[in-house]
């Protein structure tokens, strides 16, 4: 299997960033870690050996990469001011130098946008503000509105709220949205949501989902049981979603 390390200067978030490449051909994957995740989480919980034949046989091609967690949702240190700001940054990251790079390493016209908890919420809140880039969002366990506070998670703003947590909370965004042709974009990708029966956050799921809904967006929402809040079940989702 093809595996390569990358490492550059960001000039959106003035540091090094790194990432994992796993494959050599297929449909990109861009892949967020969970909450404060690093570019090799997917493989340390062997979810790349889950998906190890579709990989291998040029089916697809994952970019794993770096979370700034630590730098942003959770600073706590910083003004919730200043961790939306930082979290903007790393969108443009994302948007300007990630992307940009995934094309020119591979030319596939299908990019998926693919994450884990946390790393659901950026998966998915990408997607939702920039649907051109994208033909499929798979985001499993997510929690797409930080200002809740539901069981031990808290609002990663404390009460704090300003325009930009607004555009990017996809659940207070969403609801307002009416530009046709970011619906129709919206409307063409294939949208796969996954949550456990016994997940804190699947009420904020079958809230989302009632959104898209309402706004003629097709997606598919499967409920796992218990939990489903680990790599044990990541694992498996993979093979069935990516």
């Amino acid at each position: 299997m093809n595996r390569e390390y990358h490492k550059w200067w960001s000039n959106h978030l003035h540091r090094d960033m790194e990432l994992l490449i796993f494959g050599h051909a297929g449909a990109k994957v861009l892949v967020f870690p969970s909450r404060l995740g690093r570019f090799y989480e997917y493989e340390k919980l062997g979810i790349i050996h889950f998906l190890k034949d579709k990989i291998e046989n040029g089916w697809l091609q994952l970019y794993c990469v770096d979370s700034i967690d630590a730098e942003s949702l959770y600073c706590h240190w910083a003004h919730p001011s200043a961790r939306i700001k930082r979290h903007t940054d790393f969108e443009k990251y994302i948007l300007n130098e990630v992307i940009p790079f995934m094309h020119t390493k591979n030319t596939h016209d299908c990019l998926m946008s693919h994450g884990l908890s946390l790393g659901a919420f950026h998966a998915a809140n990408i997607v939702f503000r920039h649907p051109q880039h994208f033909k499929k969002l798979v985001a499993f366990s997510g929690r797409y509105d930080l200002t809740l506070n539901v069981e031990c998670f808290r609002d990663l703003f404390d009460g704090f709220y300003n325009e930009d947590i607004y555009f990017h909370t996809p659940t207070h965004y969403l609801p307002s949205l009416d530009c046709t042709w970011r619906l129709n974009k919206l409307r063409e990708i294939d949208i796969i949501l996954t949550i456990g029966r016994e997940d804190p956050f699947l009420q904020n799921n079958e809230y989302l989902s009632s959104i898209l809904s309402q706004k003629n967006i097709s997606f598919q929402m499967p409920i796992w049981d218990e939990r489903a809040h680990s790599g044990y079940y990541w694992q498996r989702m993979s093979t069935l979603y990516l």
